[in-house]
């Protein structure tokens, strides 16, 4: 097929990869405009702007998808099919319209729970047992669209939202594969209106651990918003970054070190701190963290 591409950051690199590695002819990639990033604050690149332009395809970063000349531009490609992942802009109704098949979009949940920007962070926090991959036709709700495929994976105990997120950009790049050879024998399934959950986007007021509450949502916490933005709290007067953890035996008070091997106590029960990162500095293993900064036992964390 004639494809447009529509993503922007790591998850959506391995999906176009799968497409192009499928035989279909990318027409154009679209991707967020480059944003200034490191000390320099230069303009760098999207992560799929970088692959694209490595595989020779061309690129397009519109501010908005608004304007008739934008809309005219997308529509003069003359695509078959969209394909949309974590791109970054709402696609008006002349964008949906535009190509001969409309625009599918990889969303990385079990729609409908968990519509919205931040769909595997929420998974973790809430404590769900599994989550998944839907593909989905866009129309101009959000997320709302029936469902041609949908595949389910397992949440580890300790799994982390950057390792959730990498086996779920896999899966969306094989499932969308799968679509497209399949596309004229799929039968779109509207989604239920039971079950509706959304996925707000994370704010960072929210990254900061409250020791008061208990053992299994603080676990959730930590490993849902790992590697990014961080769950952190305060130890030394430091800022430390808490990357991964895990539920442990113990009981204490809240946010004091119980041992040495950094079980820390909860409103109810206790969390093993397994990864941490100072500012400024590599995350690092437990172990290897207390010997550049010791917590000894009766240590409270902020």
């Amino acid at each position: 097929m004639r494809v447009i591409f529509m993503g922007t950051p790591d998850f959506s690199v391995p999906v176009l990869d799968a497409l192009v590695t499928a035989g279909h002819e990318v027409a154009a990639v679209y991707c967020q405009p480059p944003r200034p990033a490191g000390r320099g604050k230069k303009a760098r690149p999207s992560p799929v702007q970088a692959r694209a332009e490595a595989l020779g395809l061309p690129v397009r970063h519109p501010v908005s998808l608004k304007d008739e000349v934008a809309q005219a531009d997308f529509a003069a490609l003359k695509a078959d099919v969209a394909v949309v992942v974590a791109y970054g802009l709402i696609l008006p109704q002349a964008v949906l319209d535009a190509p001969k098949r409309g625009c599918l979009n990889i969303h990385a949940s079990l729609l409908p729970r968990w519509r919205g920007a931040a769909p595997i962070h929420r998974a973790i926090m809430a404590g769900d047992a599994e989550t998944g991959v839907c593909i989905m036709q866009m129309e101009a709700g959000l997320d709302t669209g029936p469902v041609l495929l949908r595949e389910a994976l397992t949440i580890g105990p300790q799994e982390t939202t950057g390792e959730l997120h990498d086996r779920l950009s896999a899966l969306g790049a094989r499932l969308i594969v799968e679509a497209l050879e399949r596309l004229d024998a799929l039968t779109p399934e509207p989604q239920p209106e039971a079950g509706v959950t959304y996925a707000a986007k994370i704010d960072k007021s929210e990254a900061r651990v409250n020791w008061a509450r208990p053992a299994a949502e603080v676990d959730r916490l930590i490993r849902g918003l790992s590697p990014f933005p961080g769950a952190w709290c305060e130890a030394g007067g430091e800022r430390i970054k808490l990357l991964c953890s895990a539920v442990a035996e113990g009981q204490g008070a809240p946010g004091a070190v119980l041992d040495a091997d950094l079980t820390v106590g909860c409103g109810t029960g206790a969390v093993r701190l397994l990864r941490l990162q100072r500012a400024g500095r590599a995350a690092q293993d437990v172990d290897e963290f207390l010997r550049g900064m010791p917590l000894p036992r009766g240590t409270q964390l902020g």
